[in-house]
C-alpha cells in the first residue's frame, strides 16, 4: 500500500515545539527579538538580562512560554542559577543563545585595563561558561544547539570606531565556536555563531542620526545600509533548529556584505 503520511514539509525542521531555550541579553534590541523568534517557532524561552522589569513585560506580552530570569552574565552564580532554572522549569535544555554583550570605544593606547577585562569577561568568558554549564543538560536532552552572537568585528577591525576590547572578544568568540563545535559535535551539541554587521541597537544607538556614522555604514556595506532586526531571524532560527543539523563550528555573517569586500 502506498504511504499516505503527512506531505513533505521542508519548513518542519525549523520548528522548536517542545524545546527549551535560553536567550541572554533579552531585555532589549536584538536579544528581545531573538526571544520572539524562538517563541514563535514553538520553544519555551528562558529570557535572561539584568533589567527585570523589561523581562517581566516581555513575558506578560508573549505568554506562559517565556520565563524571565534576572541575570548578570558577568557573575558566575547568576550563570549557574540561569541554567538550573531553565532545566527546572522546562525539564530539559535544547538551545542556548549567548547574546549578552557590551562594548567600549576608546583608542587602544588609553583604554583602561579594567574596561578591557570587563568587555572580555562579558563577551567571551561568559559565553564559554554558559556553554560549559549547558553542555550536560543538552546531552541529557538528547542533544542541543548553542548559538553564540559574535560580530563581523570578530573578523575585521573596527577602526575608525576604536574598540580593541570588543574586537578581541568577538574574535575569541569566533574561534571558541570552532573549537567547541569540534569538541562537542559527536556528543550531540552543535555550536555555531551569528556575526551581525551594523544593526540598530542600544549598543550602536549613538551612530544613528549622525551623518558621518551613517555614511560610514552605507559606504562599507555593499547593500548600502544597516541591517533591520528581522534580517537576523532566519540565521538564528536556522542554527538553533534541526535545519542546521549538519552545521558545526561555523560563524554565519549577516552583515550586508561588509566582510565580503
Amino acid at each position: 500500500m502506498p504511504d499516505h503520511a503527512a506531505p513533505f514539509d521542508p519548513l518542519a525542521s525549523f520548528r522548536l515545539d517542545g524545546r527549551v531555550a535560553i536567550v541572554t541579553g533579552a531585555s532589549a534590541g536584538l536579544g528581545r527579538r531573538f526571544v520572539r523568534v524562538l517563541h514563535a517557532a514553538g520553544a519555551t524561552v528562558v529570557a535572561a538580562a539584568r533589567r527585570a522589569d523589561r523581562l517581566d513585560a516581555l513575558a506578560e506580552e508573549l505568554g506562559d512560554r517565556v520565563v524571565p530570569v534576572p541575570t548578570d552574565v558577568g557573575v558566575d552564580a547568576d550563570r549557574v542559577r540561569l541554567v538550573e532554572t531553565a532545566v527546572e522549569r522546562g525539564g530539559r535544555l535544547d538551545v542556548l543563545v549567548n547574546n549578552a554583550g557590551i562594548s567600549f570605544v576608546a583608542p587602544a593606547e588609553t583604554e583602561p585595563l579594567e574596561r578591557f577585562e570587563e568587555v572580555v569577561s562579558v563577551n567571551l568568558t561568559a559565553v564559554f561558561r554558559l556553554a560549559q554549564l549547558a553542555f550536560e543538560p543538552m546531552v541529557g536532552s538528547g542533544g542541543g544547539s548553542i548559538v553564540n552572537i559574535s560580530s563581523m568585528l570578530g573578523s575585521v577591525g573596527a577602526t575608525p570606531v576604536k574598540q580593541a576590547s570588543y574586537c578581541a572578544s568577538k574574535g575569541g568568540v569566533a574561534n571558541l565556536t570552532r573549537e567547541l563545535g569540534a569538541q562537542w559535535g559527536r556528543k550531540g551539541v552543535r555550536v555555531n555563531a551569528v556575526a551581525p554587521g551594523w544593526f540598530r541597537s542600544e549598543m550602536t544607538d549613538v551612530m544613528w542620526g549622525d551623518e558621518a556614522s551613517e555614511g560610514y555604514v552605507r559606504r562599507g556595506a555593499p547593500l548600502g545600509r544597516e541591517g533591520d532586526e528581522h534580517e537576523l531571524d532566519g540565521a538564528l532560527l536556522f542554527l538553533a533548529s534541526d535545519a542546521a543539523s549538519y552545521v558545526i563550528g561555523q560563524t554565519l555573517h549577516v552583515d550586508g556584505g561588509w566582510t565580503a569586500v
